[in-house]
């Protein structure tokens, strides 16, 4: 479902990612995990084409991301994408936030749009919410309307920038309950994370960075149990006993 091969990217002098290669089969969950400016949240943008590559190519579902010819709007359409921020629309109610973009990017008539909505938000056990505007929700609420909006999308593979990272503590839990529940669903997902928990509970494989680069990429019980490296030995350590 997604193929990343040897891609690079820089910034100037500063290299961001350096020969970065790695599959995700369909139905597959791949959590990303390393240090703090190890190239993580860069290298999942780059999936949807949201930070262009110098080297490499990435194909998703058969579409070459970094082909100029590529049209990235429709390629985005099938690639749900959920951020650190929650990045709804604060003028508009959360049913409006899931109908937008089914009405202009997938031609949906209203009642469709709006059903399917109502449908995800359920789902996500918001539908009570649907008249609210998103300030009036929790941010855990928030980031779970802003999965449901990337689901109305039918999209075939979902991308995770740390979607919790700036949640309080008490609400990590109801996103990542979504997010277990998609992924037992079989949805093909990539997640940048640092829940271990939720790696360990959901992942089939979990991929290491640092520095830009990948340093491992091995099943989940394989690199819990026996990283290979001492820098993702160091980096388990502290987060796992902290």
């Amino acid at each position: 479902m997604i193929q990343i091969d040897h891609v690079s990217k820089h910034y100037g002098a500063f290299q961001v990612l350096t020969d970065c290669s790695t599959t995700v089969a369909k139905g597959e969950v791949v959590v990303v995990c390393g240090p703090s400016g190890s190239g993580k949240s860069t290298l999942i943008k780059t999936v949807n084409g949201l930070e262009p590559i110098q080297g490499g190519r990435i194909i998703v579902d058969g579409v070459t991301v970094n082909d100029p010819k590529t049209n990235l709007s429709k390629l985005r359409s099938r690639v749900g994408m959920v951020f650190q921020h929650f990045e709804l629309f604060p003028h508009l109610s959360i049913i409006e936030n899931l109908m937008l973009a089914q009405l202009h990017v997938l031609g949906r008539g209203k009642d469709e749009a709006h059903d399917k909505g109502m449908r995800l938000l359920e789902r996500v056990g918001l539908k009570a919410h649907a008249s609210k505007a998103p300030g009036q929700l929790s941010g855990g609420q928030q980031q779970r309307v802003a999965i449901a909006r990337a689901l109305c999308m039918d999209p075939v593979v979902m991308l995770f920038d740390e979607p919790t990272s700036a949640l309080d503590p008490e609400m990590v839990g109801e996103v990542l309950d979504v997010m277990t529940e998609l992924a037992t669903e079989g949805m093909t997902m990539m997640c940048v994370t640092h829940e271990m928990g939720f790696a360990r509970r959901v992942a089939d494989r979990v991929i290491f960075m640092d520095a830009g680069r990948i340093v491992e990429d091995r099943p989940k019980a394989d690199f819990f149990d026996h990283p290979n490296s001492e820098r993702a030995q160091q980096f388990l350590a502290r987060i796992l006993h902290h």
